[in-house]
C-alpha cells in the first residue's frame, strides 16, 4: 500500500516523494485511514515499525483541510476539524525530551512545503524562546508534560483549544510518573478532541484511563503473535559481576559493529563504561539524565553523525523511540528490571528491516530480571558462548576515578597522603585563636584537618607570612599544663580565685548566684585565721562561748548548762531509783 492511495494532500505526497517514502508499514496501513476519518486510535506494534508516521501523515493531512475553510470539495468537508480556528492547535506529547525533540524533527521534514507552524517544548531549555513562539500562533505543539502544563499554568498554552491528542509511548509515560499529568490535561481538553495512543507496548491502565475520558478507540494491534522485532537476534552471556567489562569489551572487538549502544540501569555507571572502553581503543561517548540537555543534544548529534565516537552509553533515556539509522548492535551491560524496557532496548536495532544483534551481560544480580523477560517474550533467550581465545586478556582493567579522586585516605591508605603533602594527619588544637579578621574560609579549614596550625608561607597572594602560631607539640602532660597556663595566664588567675579552697588574704569567698547570676557573699561572718580577731564580735557569741566551756574549767555547772541530752540522761536515771527504792 503506498501513502498517495490515501488521497493526500499534494504537498504532503511531494514531501513523501522528496523523501523517498512511498510504501507504508502495517501500522501505517492499519492505523491512516481510522485517524483520516477522525476516529480515537490505540495502536500498538513493534519498535522501529513507522509508528510516528502513521500518526503525523493523515493529522497533517487534516490540519491543511482545516486551514482552507474556503473549500467545499466533500473530501474537505469529510476530513477537516469542525470549527477550527486560528488557537486551534495538535498537541504531541512524549515521555523524553529526546523523543519529543525526534518527533518534531519529524514534523519539520513533513512540513518542509506546507503552511504550518510547530513548536518543541520542554524542561532545560530557554522558557522565552517557546513562549515567543506559541504567543505568534502554532498548528502542532510537540512536548513533555511538565512543561507543558507549567505554559497552561502561565496562560501561554490554552487546552481547551485541542483538537487531537497524541500520546507517543504512553506506557511509558505512566512508568515515569506521568498518569496525574496526563489526566489533568485531558480533564482541560474539549470532549470533541480525537485522542491517539501509539507504543509498543500498552497496559489495561494506559487504555482505562482515555476510557475515563469518553474515548472509543479503534484497537490496533500488529504484534499479537511477536513482542520483539523478529530482524533482532538477542543472546545473554551468563558472567560474573566483576568479568563485565572483559566479556564487553571481547564482544565488541569480536563482532567489530559499526555503531553500539550499550544499555545499563545506572546513571553512574555511564562515564564509568566510557572510560573504560575510551581507554582500550573503542571510541565512545556517554549520556545520562545528568547531563544538561545540551550536552545531551550535542552526545547525540555526535554519535549518529559517521565519525570514529560509534559507541554510545546510555540509561533509558535513549530505549524509547529514537530512530538512530545503522545500529547494528545493542548490549545490555545491565538488564531491565521492566521487561518491556527490555523491548524497547533491542529495537534501537534492527529498524525498518535491517538486521540487528543484541547481546546481554546476565550475573547474579540480573537472574531475577532475566526471569520477569523471558516470561513476557513466553520464550527462553539464546544462551551464548565465547571462546577463551576469544576473550581478552590483555586490557586496561575499568577503575572508578571519581571514587578515587574524593577518597584517597580510605583506599590507598595513610602512606599515601603523607607522600602527597609530607606529613600525617594533625590533631586538633585547642590553644588555637582564630583571627576573627582573617576570611571565615581560613579560620576554618582547620576544622577539616587541613594544615591547622602550622605556619604557611604561601597565604594566596600574600608574600607575608601567616600570623597564625607553630602548630604545639604533645610531649608530656607537664608540658601541655605549663602551655595552657602560659596561653590564658588572665583565665588563670580568674579561675584560681573562685574556685580556691581559701580567698586571698583581706577578701571574702563569693559565689555564682544560679538565678540572678550576681556574686553574693558566701558566709559573711567568716574570718581569716591569719588575722587577729575583731573586737566588734557580738556580745551574744561571746556569751555562748563562755558558757560551753564553763563546765570543762571549774569542773561545776548549772543545770541550764547541760546539753539535752544529758537532761534526758538524768530523768532516766531518777525514774529507775524511785522504782528500785518502792521494791
Amino acid at each position: 500500500m503506498k501513502f498517495e492511495n490515501y488521497q493526500l494532500r499534494a504537498e504532503l505526497v511531494e514531501t513523501l516523494r522528496q523523501n523517498s517514502i512511498e510504501d507504508c508499514t502495517e501500522i501505517q496501513r492499519e492505523s491512516i485511514p481510522h485517524v483520516l476519518e477522525g476516529r480515537d486510535i490505540s495502536g500498538l506494534s513493534q519498535t522501529g515499525s513507522g509508528k510516528t508516521f502513521a500518526f503525523l501523515i493523515p493529522l497533517f493531512d487534516r490540519l491543511l483541510r482545516s486551514l482552507d475553510q474556503s473549500s467545499m470539495d466533500e473530501l474537505d468537508v469529510q476530513r477537516r476539524y469542525n470549527s477550527w480556528n486560528k488557537g486551534h492547535f495538535v498537541l504531541i506529547m512524549a515521555p523524553t525530551r529526546e523523543l519529543a525533540d525526534q518527533i518534531h524533527k519529524n514534523v519539520l521534514l513533513l512540513t518542509k512545503n506546507t503552511t504550518l507552524k510547530s513548536v518543541l517544548v520542554y524542561g532545560g531549555v530557554e522558557y522565552a524562546a517557546q513562549t515567543d513562539l506559541l504567543s505568534e500562533g502554532v498548528d502542532i505543539v510537540v512536548g513533555t508534560p511538565g512543561r507543558l502544563i507549567d505554559l497552561y499554568k502561565n496562560h501561554h498554552l490554552n487546552f481547551r483549544q485541542i483538537k487531537a491528542v497524541v500520546f507517543d509511548e504512553a506506557d511509558r509515560m505512566f512508568d515515569m510518573g506521568f498518569k496525574e499529568d496526563m489526566v489533568y490535561i485531558l480533564q482541560r481538553a474539549p470532549k470533541d478532541r480525537q485522542i491517539l495512543l501509539f507504543s509498543a507496548t500498552l497496559n489495561f491502565d494506559v487504555t482505562n484511563t482515555i476510557y475515563r475520558f469518553g474515548a472509543h478507540p479503534v484497537e490496533i494491534n500488529v504484534s499479537k503473535d511477536q513482542v520483539k522485532a523478529g530482524e533482532v537476534t538477542d543472546e545473554v552471556f551468563h558472567v560474573g559481576d566483576a568479568d563485565k567489562p572483559q566479556y564487553l569489551l571481547s564482544l565488541l572487538k569480536k563482532t567489530n559493529p559499526k555503531q553500539t549502544i550499550i544499555f545499563s540501569n545506572y546513571k553512574n555507571n555511564i562515564e564509568k563504561i566510557s572510560n573504560f572502553l575510551n581507554k582500550n581503543g573503542v571510541p565512545t561517548v556517554g549520556i545520562s539524565s545528568l547531563l544538561t540537555q545540551n550536552q545531551r543534544e550535542r552526545v547525540l548529534e555526535q554519535f549518529k553523525n559517521e565519525n570514529e565516537s560509534n559507541t554510545l552509553v546510555a540509561t533509558d533515556v535513549a530505549a524509547r523511540g529514537l530512530d538512530i539509522k545503522g545500529v547494528d548492535l545493542v548490549m545490555n551491560y545491565d538488564l531491565p528490571d521492566d521487561a518491556e524496557n527490555y523491548v524497547h532496548r533491542i529495537g534501537r536495532t534492527g529498524r525498518a528491516g535491517a538486521k540487528g544483534t543484541a547481546f546481554s551481560l546476565v550475573s547474579d544480580r540480573d537472574v531475577m530480571a532475566l526471569g520477569r523477560i523471558e516470561d513476557y517474550l513466553k520464550q527462553k533467550i539464546t544462551i551464548g558462548w565465547l571462546d577463551d581465545t576469544s576473550i581478552m586478556k590483555d586490557f586496561i582493567p575499568m577503575t572508578d576515578d571519581n571514587y578515587r579522586k574524593h577518597s584517597s585516605v580510605r583506599k590507598t591508605g595513610l602512606a599515601a597522603v603523607k607522600a602527597q603533602n609530607g606529613n600525617g594527619p594533625r590533631r586538633f588544637d585547642n590553644n588555637r585563636k582564630f583571627d576573627k579578621d582573617r576570611p571565615r574560609s581560613d579560620r576554618d579549614r582547620g576544622s577539616q584537618g587541613d594544615n591547622r596550625g602550622e605556619t604557611r608561607n604561601d597565604t594566596r597572594g600574600s608574600s607575608q607570612p601567616d600570623s597564625r602560631p607553630p602548630q604545639r607539640t604533645y610531649d608530656r602532660p607537664e608540658t601541655r599544663t605549663q602551655q595552657r597556663s602560659e596561653a590564658r595566664p588572665e583565665r588563670n588567675e580568674r579561675m584560681d580565685r573562685t574556685h580556691s579552697d581559701a580567698p586571698a588574704s583581706g577578701q571574702t569567698p563569693v559565689h555564682r548566684d544560679r538565678k540572678s547570676g550576681r556574686h553574693q557573699n558566701q558566709n559573711k561572718q567568716y574570718q581569716n585565721p591569719n588575722q587577729k580577731k575583731s573586737s566588734s564580735a557580738p556580745t551574744s557569741f561571746k556569751k555562748n562561748y563562755n558558757k560551753s566551756f564553763k563546765k570543762s574549767a571549774t569542773g561545776k555547772s548549772s543545770s541550764s548548762g547541760k546539753s539535752s541530752s544529758q537532761k534526758i540522761g538524768t530523768k532516766i536515771k531518777g525514774f529507775f531509783k524511785n522504782l528500785f527504792s518502792k521494791d
